[in-house]
């Protein structure tokens, strides 16, 4: 195999494994540090620091229990996005050597994972949190710009990824 494709296949493996990584921490602080995202969660449901005489402020949730429900399947989500994202870089580094279609399909597992992942990052965070809820409005919980950054970010992983490799002759 022409080196230059064992070098993009690996870097396509490094790629997923720190995607792995960065939301694997992710998860494990949001359940070790549990109340202080909590607390952000809870506040943009809440839209208590959002613009006053807001005319929207009927969306708010005020109920803890539904603030814990979303904060759970948050890292629930979160979790799930790692353990895809380790998956698809077990099969990757063990299709390493096999054929181009071989390593385009073991890359599934990944594909899924960053998907999910760019789905929470827009929809959840931006759209949901940031429009539904307001979140660009709040001066102390507002994550829509690390939101956007980490949707530019693992959209940047999931298109390179994605790409199938070119046979070289």
């Amino acid at each position: 195999m022409f080196q230059m494709q064992k070098l993009e296949r690996l870097c396509k493996i490094v790629f997923v494994f720190m995607f792995s990584f960065y939301m694997s921490i992710v998860a494990i602080n949001n359940i070790l540090d549990f109340n202080s995202n909590y607390e952000f969660v809870k506040h943009v449901l809440l839209m208590d620091t959002t613009f006053k005489n807001n005319q929207l402020l009927w969306r708010s949730i005020s109920s803890p229990e539904i603030h814990s429900i979303f904060y759970v399947s948050l890292i629930t989500y979160e979790m799930l996005t790692a353990i895809l994202g380790w998956i698809g870089s077990y099969f990757m580094l063990k299709n390493f050597n096999k054929s181009i279609k071989l390593f385009h399909n073991a890359k599934k597992f990944a594909v899924i994972g960053l998907m999910l992942n760019l789905i929470m990052w827009f929809f959840a965070f931006n759209t949901i949190g940031g429009e539904w809820f307001l979140m660009w409005q709040s001066p102390q919980w507002n994550g829509v710009t690390v939101a956007r950054s980490m949707f530019v970010v693992v959209f940047v992983i999931f298109i390179y990824i994605f790409k199938k490799e070119e046979e070289i002759s």
